[in-house]
């Protein structure tokens, strides 16, 4: 009965070759991998957008100043020290997520960041912030993996 293709239970029904795919899969893409890719996508992320902020190489530019001012407005921080904070952290928990150094902080920290941003900011851009939380809270909780520098200076 086994022999018989697409029987319920055996090696070669729906089931069966569904199952094998997903082992194959799981094998190659682990958790190595998925950090790998979390740590480049988010870091590319928050990259982007604190080179927007600057002047020069870290200079944080006028434009950015005025729209922690007037489009950000952020409770309880001045507008000048948000947008030296948010400009810095953009640009340093990047690095050390491609490097893979302190991963789990740096991903915390990102991952407060889209906090405030959600919260206070932009707050119907949900999905894309959920996107970005769910990266951040995978290499939280599991790290950068072995391809990470963490790792090898064995820190995690």
């Amino acid at each position: 009965m086994n022999d018989v293709p697409f029987v319920a239970g055996s090696e070669h029904s729906v089931r069966g070759v569904y199952n094998r795919v997903a082992e194959r899969l799981s094998a190659w893409i682990g958790h190595d991998l998925m950090a790998l890719a979390a740590r480049i996508a988010i870091a590319g992320v928050f990259w982007s957008s604190g080179r927007t902020k600057i002047e020069d190489w870290l200079t944080v530019s006028d434009n950015a100043v005025a729209l922690f001012e007037d489009e950000y407005r952020l409770p309880l921080v001045p507008p000048e020290l948000a947008a030296h904070l948010a400009t810095y952290a953009e640009h340093l928990f990047p690095i050390l997520l491609v490097l893979g150094l302190a991963t789990r902080a740096s991903a915390l920290a990102l991952l407060a960041m889209t906090a405030v941003i959600q919260v206070f900011v932009y707050p119907s851009a949900w999905p894309t912030h959920l996107t970005w939380a769910v990266a951040l809270l995978y290499l939280a909780g599991q790290g950068g993996g072995r391809l990470a520098l963490d790792r090898w200076l064995r820190l995690a």
